[in-house]
């Protein structure tokens, strides 16, 4: 038999429908069996599968009458992350510090923190010809495969790529934190050019900038930018740059590394993680959301439509029908998310000087009638408030970061977290991570083919 394309779409249409009827497990087995779904109980609460001092993640108080709600706190190597970005000022950038801070346990004095920005800045390079030969060969709308397909060729370039020798290791996580920021921006612009028709800058990065400086300089056609838009995706950065050890990426970079992988193996699995909707991808999502509100509401100001609009949402009857208020909980935070706490006061900066007010009120009343909604048509057991995503879309829209970009972004920052982690991972653990599964399959006999 030929298969023509027709037949070939004919029996991967019905060969999925037997995927999909022998791959069914009856859920009420994960309940006989106490499996955790997930690896998080039924209160969402994450299984232990280790231990950590890089971040911890704040959402409940231990108290006599049990564990109570409270607003959320993020610290990294035990200092509060509000605080960090609050340290920062406005007069400088905090990347470089919170860097330093989640790679090697403490803040860096002055002259410490020089001698690292400037070793970055040093590892900000490229090898030869690899933006024309690997970034520039083969465009893809998807940035997120193009990134793990570069950080995957660089091991190639690497005479040392599955030394796990611990500087070398810091080595090259040193030099794929100072990278992503130009596999990242040129992965766009190829994208750009070759799959949009528009024109084409590839910028070099300058040592003199600070890594947020950096990503809108090589972004933008005419390298320009002001303070507030670079203070503001810097702060987006440290936000994003751990995030406790249980994520998904993190956690997959726990479980390669566990495996002896090398480095760049092990940052292309965590990509791949990130990239999903449910983990990197949803502050896209947020933004089609809103933009889907504006279409079919006619006036954005009137609360009354808004919430009707949020009802219909949760109600599976708006947008993409799933259900959701994307933006809206977090599988740990409860009361608050910290992150979009912070977040919440530098967008209203910038939605003055963009001006972006209504967006920003838009937003605002969004927030606070979607908890109330999702409160009303949902059982919620501890409580629900926005996330980080929420608000970091619309922040990129005024930074005029394309929709393409949000994910790597999300990833220049985390590629930090993911460094710490491993590095973590190689020093205190030297077996490799295996989790059970337990076999629900009924018995069969085989069949000679003859008789079948």
């Amino acid at each position: 038999m030929e298969f023509n394309r027709e037949m070939i779409q004919k029996y991967e249409e019905e060969h999925a429908e037997i995927c999909r009827k022998t791959g069914t497990i009856d859920i009420e087995l994960y309940d006989k069996y106490g499996v955790k779904r997930g690896l998080r109980d039924k209160n969402g609460n994450g299984v232990l599968a280790g231990l950590t001092n890089i971040s911890e993640i704040i959402a409940f108080e231990e108290t006599e009458q049990g564990r109570i709600p409270c607003d959320g706190r993020l610290s990294y190597r035990g200092i509060n992350v509000i605080d960090l970005i609050r340290g920062r000022g406005d007069n400088r950038f905090g990347f470089e510090e919170a860097c330093y801070l989640l790679l090697f346990g403490t803040l860096p004095d002055k002259k410490q923190l020089e001698e690292f920005s400037e070793l970055l800045a040093a590892l900000r390079t490229l090898p030869t010809n690899f933006t024309r030969d690997v970034i520039m060969k083969a465009s893809n709308k998807d940035l997120m495969n193009s990134i793990t397909r570069s950080v995957l060729t660089l091991a190639a370039y690497d005479d040392r790529s599955g030394d796990l020798e611990l500087s070398n290791v810091l080595h090259q996580c040193l030099r794929l934190i100072s990278c992503f920021p130009m596999l990242s921006v040129y992965a766009y612009q190829v994208y750009n050019y070759y799959e949009m028709y528009d024109s084409l800058y590839i910028h070099r990065p300058d040592s003199k900038l600070s890594t947020a400086e950096n990503i809108l300089r090589m972004l933008r056609p005419d390298m320009d930018y002001t303070e507030l838009e670079a203070q503001v995706l810097d702060t987006a950065l440290i936000l994003h740059m751990e995030h406790g050890g249980g994520n998904n990426s993190s956690f997959t970079t726990h479980v390669v590394t566990s495996s002896g992988s090398d480095t760049y193996s092990v940052m292309a699995a965590a990509l791949s993680s990130l990239k999903g909707p449910k983990h990197g991808g949803a502050n896209i999502k947020v933004v089609e959301m809103v933009d889907d509100l504006k279409k079919n509401v006619t006036d954005t100001k009137d609360p009354a439509q808004i919430r009707a609009y949020l009802e219909k949402l949760v109600d599976k009857e708006a947008f993409d029908k799933k259900g959701l208020i994307y933006g809206m909980g977090h599988a740990i935070y409860s009361v608050s998310d910290p992150r979009a706490q912070v977040f919440k006061s530098f967008v209203n900066k910038l939605a003055v000087e963009k001006g972006r007010e209504d967006d920003f009120e838009l937003y605002s009343m969004i927030e606070t009638i979607g908890k109330e909604v999702i409160s009303a048509k949902r059982r919620i057991y501890k409580g629900v408030s926005v996330n980080v995503d929420f608000y970091s879309g619309l922040v990129y829209s005024m930074l005029d970061i394309p929709y393409e970009m949000y994910t790597p972004i999300f990833a220049i920052a985390r590629v930090v977290g993911w460094s710490a982690h491993r590095i973590e991972e190689l020093i205190n653990a030297d077996k490799i991570i295996r989790p059970a599964y337990r076999s629900v399959s009924e018995k069969q006999d085989y069949v000679p083919l003859e008789d079948r």
